[in-house]
């Protein structure tokens, strides 16, 4: 019986960096889908998304010595994409576009009644309008946090920042998109 576990992203990032390229495959199909969807919502743009993860996976393998021996793979993945996401947006010169919060969840519950499930997809459209509104910092961390699920440690190594202050970051952007939510809800029944 094998007993052998998958090699870890971590390992795999260590042999890539010590020269075995062929390892960076396996890393590719194991985080491309996660990041282009990290990115498809950030920029708002699908296009724009798969350019990005393609510049970030370039971008690993051109600064593959400076991966550390310590940490968390996805978390150093993650940072890179930030950067990676940072400098389309000044070359572009142009702000992420609205979030769309359907593509997040595409499950549909067909045993739904129908006022159910318009109330679903009305409530999925203010979501999406509220996280249109955030600034691209507060909706950042959310998705980090919340979509990516990156811990707090994680997500503060992205961000560059302390834990306490990624927690608090995304207390905030909750919040913000919160209002948001509520102010656009109260909009439409005006």
């Amino acid at each position: 019986m094998d007993t052998t576990s998958p090699t870890s992203d971590h390992d795999l990032m260590l042999a890539v960096r010590d020269g075995d390229l062929d390892c960076m495959g396996e890393l590719f199909e194991r985080h491309h889908g996660p990041l282009f969807g990290y990115l498809a919502k950030l920029t708002g743009n699908r296009a724009a998304a798969e350019d990005i993860a393609q510049v970030v996976f370039q971008r690993m393998l051109k600064y593959r010595h400076t991966y550390r021996d310590e940490g968390k793979f996805t978390a150093w993945m993650y940072h890179l994409a930030r950067r990676c996401a940072s400098d389309h947006f000044r070359k572009a010169s142009s702000a992420p576009l609205a979030v769309d919060p359907s593509d997040l969840e595409d499950h549909a519950d067909d045993s739904q009644a129908a006022d159910q499930s318009a109330l679903a997809s009305d409530d999925h459209e203010l979501l999406r309008k509220a996280l249109g509104r955030l600034d691209r910092d507060d909706r950042e961390v959310l998705l980090l946090s919340r979509l990516q699920e990156l811990s707090f440690a994680e997500v503060a190594s992205v961000l560059e920042c302390s834990v306490g202050a990624a927690r608090v970051r995304a207390h905030r952007a909750l919040k913000a998109l919160r209002d948001h939510y509520f102010r656009i809800q109260k909009e439409n029944l005006s």
